[in-house]
Parts: C-alpha cells; structure tokens; sequence
C-alpha cells in the first residue's frame, strides 16, 4: 500500500521549531542543574563587641627624664701636699662643713710661721718711722729741719706702711693656705666615693676631682620638651607660670613617685640641633632614695577632658590619615563610619567626633564586616584595664 505525503504549511514549520527549540533548553537546564548543588547562604560572621564608654579623663604628657642633683659640689685640692687621712664615709650623707679630706700640713705650719714674723718686722718698722714722722713734722713746722728731713721722715713712713700691708697679706695666704689642707663640704649631701688614695700627691692641677658631694634633696629631673609642649603647658598652667603645673615621677619599676614635683627652671632657648627646650623639675626627696644618674618618665597633667568617649585602640581601622569605626545598630547591621581622634588613653582612644555615648562598636573581627552587612555580636572583654593618657594619635611614644 502506497501512502502519500501531504504538503505542510509554513506556520506549522515554526511552530515546530519552537518547541522543539524550548525542549532542547529544557533538557540542557536539567541536565545542567544535575551537575551541581544548589548555592549555601553564608554565615553571619562572629564579632566582639562592647559599648562605647564615656568618662572624665585626665590629659597628660610623659617625657623620659635623667636625675641629677640640685648642686653637685666637684671637691678638688687647693693646696699641693700629701693626702694623709679621710674622715667620710664613701656614699653616705655629710654635712656643710664636714671635713672629709687632710692633706699634710706641716710644710703650711712652717710657711705660716714665717709670715708671722715677716709680719711683726714690718710692723716694728713701720712703728719706727710713723714716730719719726711725728717727731719731724713739728721741727719743720718751725724751721728747725729742712724740707728734705720731712720728705724723707714721710716716704719712710709710707713705705713701711706699704711693706706692712703686703706682710699681713702674706700672713693671711699662708693662714688660707693651711686651712685649705682640711678640706670640708661645702653642702649638705650625699659624698660620692673617693677618687684619691691615702699618700697621694694631690694639686690644684690634678686631672681628677677627689669626689662629688650632691644635694639630693630636693632633686632636680633633666628633659626635653618640644615647643608645642611648651605652650601646651603653658596654657594649662591657667594664665600662671608652668610651676603650677603638677608633675608626677615614675620610676624605673613602674611604682609612681609619692612626692609630686614642679617645674623648676626653663633653659633661655630652644636647641637648634633637637628643636626642644630643656627643662628641670624639682622633687622633695626626703628619704635620699632617689640619686643622680637615674632615669624615670615625668607625667604632667594638663587639662582634664569631661565626658569623653573612649574605645580600644584595637577597634579603630586607619586608611590613608582616615579613621574608622565599625558601629552595629538595629538588626545587628554594621555602619563604617569616618570618625575624628583625640588622645591615646593607655589601650583606649578618645573619640572626638563621629561617635555618640551608648552605641556598640566592633573590637575583634573588623576584618569581617562590610558595610550594611549583618554580625553576630559577642561581649568583648578587655585583657588589660586602660593606663594612664600616653599622649596623641601622632605620637605613640614621645608626649605632644
């Protein structure tokens, strides 16, 4: 049996390839979607976080200062002679006027002696041609003698007079002479340790002193500041002078001084090699615990700022000069916001502008946000309590 084809028209020609052109994306779809498994939502990252805490803070500067002594007293010999005896205690308090060192004095009895006498002869000589004198000038008032006899009676007499004066001086040289080989403190203070051995040759030329003798109480701090410190505590000082300015000194093991100190002097200008004045600050110290050659941090305390809004140093993200904060809010959505800084305080950091009290910020996990992004937030807690102010953002380590 013969079966004849019917003609097909061009509109069912397209429909045909329609469906047929839909079926094959059908098929391509699902068997593409055969060949993985469909996307996982993210999880929502774990942050610490902690509220904005809000104080009133003290400002303070720190320097690194050197102790030194109000007066350091260098003793060193006068006299030339023998060192034969020491009468101090090496490192321990003496008073003005102690002797701590003698030097032989024999050679200085001899010399004094001797200007004694040299003194006494110019003296009797002396007495000699004054009475001369007055024997002399009545006869000349009445023309008994010559002119000459009275010329010569008042030169002798001058020149005796001279030659006494220079005799008294002398015998005073030699007194001095002898004093000088007991040589005393000129201060009250702590003795350093001895620098000449008994039998010594000592002069006033020798190259070494023979010790230092150094008023340590009070005690004078040596640092640096810049000229920006300078007005800054100028300022602070109220309209007054820098001394009303509380100091306070902490030492080499951490422990803060108990005695708070001034500022005592201000050099007259600034240093062109470090751009710094040089300044001194003077602290009781009553017990001579603190001596020459230590070192500690002086804190001044310029302005209390009240109110202040602090967070972690840890917490704030710095681009380019700009900082940032990660701020969560309602719904646990991230805000990054620029903010504006103010001092550092130990760990945490002064917010001026940009932040308002109560609100949560991101500590641990900032590299986990994203703005407008949602987190998970955990309480932070802190490893160690805030210090004391170290000074601002642009200076971790020197006080501006």
């Amino acid at each position: 049996m013969q079966t004849t084809s019917l003609p097909m028209t061009s509109a069912a020609s397209r429909s045909i390839r329609r469906f047929a052109i839909g079926l094959n994306g059908i098929v391509l779809t699902v068997v593409a979607g055969c060949g993985k498994e469909p996307a996982a939502t993210p999880p929502v990252p774990v942050v610490q976080v902690m509220t904005v805490a809000q104080r009133d803070v003290p400002i303070r500067m720190e320097w690194v200062g050197s102790l030194d002594g109000d007066i350091n007293a260098v003793i060193r010999p006068q006299v030339t002679g023998y060192l034969i005896q020491r009468h101090y205690h090496e490192g321990e308090l003496v008073n003005k006027g102690q002797l701590l060192f003698e030097i032989d004095s024999r050679t200085f009895d001899a010399a004094l002696e001797e200007a004694k006498g040299v003194r006494a002869r110019h003296f009797a000589h002396y007495e000699t041609t004054k009475a001369n004198l007055a024997r002399v000038k009545p006869l000349a008032a009445r023309n008994a003698v010559s002119q000459k006899d009275l010329d010569d009676a008042t030169g002798a007499e001058q020149t005796a007079k001279a030659q006494l004066a220079a005799a008294e001086a002398a015998l005073k040289t030699a007194r001095l002479n002898l004093g000088f080989t007991r040589i005393v403190s000129p201060v009250k203070g702590i003795a350093g340790i001895a620098k000449a051995q008994i039998g010594d040759l000592l002069s006033p030329s020798m190259s070494s002193e023979l010790t230092t003798v150094s008023v340590v109480d009070p005690i004078k701090v040596y640092f640096n500041i810049s000229e920006r410190e300078y007005f800054r505590v100028a300022r602070a000082a109220s309209g007054g002078t820098p001394e009303h300015v509380p100091l306070e000194l902490i030492l080499v093991d951490g422990s803060v001084y108990p005695h708070p100190g001034k500022f005592a002097l201000l050099n007259r200008q600034v240093d062109p090699a470090t751009g710094t004045f040089k300044v001194a600050a003077l602290f009781p110290n009553p017990r001579n615990l603190l001596r020459p050659g230590q070192y500690g941090r002086i804190r001044a305390t310029t302005s209390v700022d009240k109110g202040a809004l602090l967070v972690p140093q840890r917490a704030v993200t710095e681009i380019q000069g700009k900082y940032l904060l990660a701020v969560v809010g309602a719904g646990n959505k991230v805000d990054v916001r620029p903010v504006t800084m103010g001092e550092r305080v130990g760990s945490e950091w002064i917010v001026g502008q940009g932040l308002q009290a109560g609100e949560t910020v991101v500590v641990e996990g900032i590299q986990k946000v994203r703005p407008g992004g949602i987190v998970n937030p955990q309480p932070f807690v802190p490893t160690a309590a805030p210090n004391a102010v170290s000074g601002p953002a642009s200076t971790p380590t020197h006080r501006d």
